[in-house]
């Protein structure tokens, strides 16, 4: 990128922090955008905007779809495989075995700020849909795999992330930060987090930390229909022997 572009504008943002805003617009998004609503979303003018989203195609940052409009471009997804790729790979294995074991959704999200970042994800096609997505980002307080790394943070953390306004999926999700206190507590007490319609109706989850070195690096959850909660018993071990198995590949003990 030519020095030019590094330069700060009147408005104080560099262009590379205006290029980032531009690509930030297409987080949560749904679809395709149009030039207009990502100068929208990125809170830029649109002259401006016309021309960053010009140079991200060029650069392959972007693809321009058939009615005009943008999706992030193959080049954002080949960088992004690279984050987090040994995590992923080594744990990848024993995910699919769980979801061969069980023919349940199963996936593995690591803490990124304030959400969870999902990092992997197997699921079958006539089980319950799942709302995350592989490099997406849920509430940590509303999910299984959030509250096992929520609950693995620092209590500044903690009590900083209980202090925010806290999104409600669904009607049952729990907001109120001394009700979800208590519900942390249980998550610390007993080492595992099971969570019921916090997410989507209709469903629950269950997840365990990975734990590596002392440190909970990543969790590992699975995603069922509510009517299955009486097989908690028969998973958790299950789920257990798989978060084992990447914890002893992941600190140089591999056990395949």
């Amino acid at each position: 990128m030519p020095k030019a572009e590094q330069t700060t504008s009147p408005s104080g943002a560099s262009v590379t922090a205006r290029a980032l805003s531009v690509l930030s617009a297409f987080e949560n998004s749904p679809g395709a955008l149009s030039v207009s609503r990502i100068a929208h979303r990125a809170g830029l003018p649109l002259s401006t905007t016309y021309r960053l989203v010009h140079e991200l195609e060029e650069w392959g940052g972007l693809d321009k779809v058939a009615d005009g409009k943008y999706q992030v471009g193959m080049r954002i997804w080949e960088l992004g495989q690279l984050a987090g790729r040994r995590l992923r790979d080594r744990a990848h294995p024993f995910l699919q075995d769980l979801f061969d074991l069980t023919h349940e959704n199963v996936h593995m999200a690591v803490r990124e700020g304030t959400q969870t970042l999902y990092t992997d994800k197997i699921y079958g096609s006539k089980k319950v849909p799942l709302i995350s997505r592989v490099g997406g980002r849920l509430p940590l307080h509303a999910t299984a795999v959030g509250r096992v790394l929520l609950v693995a943070q620092p209590e500044w953390f903690v009590e900083a992330y209980l202090e925010r306004e806290l999104e409600a999926p669904t009607a049952m999700t729990v907001t109120d930060p001394a009700l979800l206190r208590v519900e942390i507590e249980e998550v610390k007490r007993t080492g595992y987090s099971i969570t019921v319609e916090q997410m989507r109706v209709g469903q629950f989850s269950l997840a365990l930390p990975v734990v590596v070195e002392g440190q909970t690096i990543a969790s590992v959850g699975m995603v069922l229909d509510k009517g299955k909660i009486t097989e908690v018993k028969r998973l958790m071990p299950l789920l257990r022997g798989t978060v084992e198995s990447i914890q002893s590949t992941l600190s140089g003990k591999s056990i395949r």
